[in-house]
């Protein structure tokens, strides 16, 4: 009796033990089965992930190729233009060329005839018709220089008259130039002139304090009244633009 006794109590604390074991492993695979779910889920987007950048990547080929084409044909169009404008004027430079000579030979024949004419003449002058050519050509040559003089102070003089775009200077904007105006100041030549004293009369009456001599306004107004565009350029090169003033 107390042998069966122990061997039922053994049989149920195995089954208990089976029924404890079994729930574990039970649990552990649903887990196991949801973790299975969930890899073959992220398996399934990942692949229509790769089936869309994969049509994106053939849509994108395809662009390229469609663009290369129309570029290949844009340039074959304007290579065909440009190859017979080429052409053209190399034709229309090759007549007046093969004619040119032509055109010297007539005028140095002509101008040796009439160089011979012009001997004939001369050789058949008489001596006091020569003395007075040469005096009156002594004259003309001594009143060239007065007339190359007078006609240079003319120049000067209306260069120095005309007023000149002072606003190309760095630091003087339609403000300052309509002041510089009102003193009397239109030219570049005025502004290179200026001496200390002016320099520092300008700025008093216009309340500057320095700012002539910080933007070098006189170096840029020699520059710019010598013509000298490429070096004024070159040291100046926010001269004209939107950062002038």
């Amino acid at each position: 009796m107390g042998t069966f006794f122990y061997m039922l109590l053994a049989f149920l604390v195995g089954v208990l033990v089976g029924w404890f074991i079994w729930g574990r492993l039970r649990g552990e695979l649903d887990s196991l089965r949801g973790d299975l779910d969930r890899t073959r889920s992220e398996r399934d987007r990942l692949r229509a992930d790769s089936d869309r950048l994969t049509g994106e990547l053939d849509a994108c080929g395809r662009t390229r190729a469609d663009l290369e084409r129309r570029l290949a044909e844009a340039q074959a169009g304007r290579t065909g233009p440009a190859k017979a404008a080429a052409q053209a004027p190399a034709a229309l430079m090759s007549t007046p060329a093969s004619s040119k000579p032509a055109a010297a030979a007539s005028k140095t024949s002509a101008t040796k005839a009439s160089a011979s004419k012009a001997g004939a003449t001369k050789a058949g002058a008489s001596k006091a018709a020569t003395a007075g050519a040469a005096k009156t050509s002594t004259t003309a040559r001594k009143a060239a220089p007065a007339a190359k003089k007078a006609t240079a102070g003319k120049a000067t003089a209306a260069a120095a008259g005309k007023a000149n775009d002072l606003r190309r200077l760095i630091g003087i904007g339609p403000a300052n130039e309509k002041l510089l105006k009102g003193l009397g100041v239109t030219t570049y030549a005025q502004i290179a002139a200026w001496t200390a004293a002016d320099v520092a009369r300008i700025e008093k009456t216009l309340n500057f304090d320095g700012r002539i001599e910080r933007e070098r306004w006189i170096e840029q107004a020699k520059l710019l009244a010598a013509g000298d565009e490429t070096e004024f350029a070159r040291r100046f090169p926010t001269a004209g633009t939107a950062s002038n003033t």
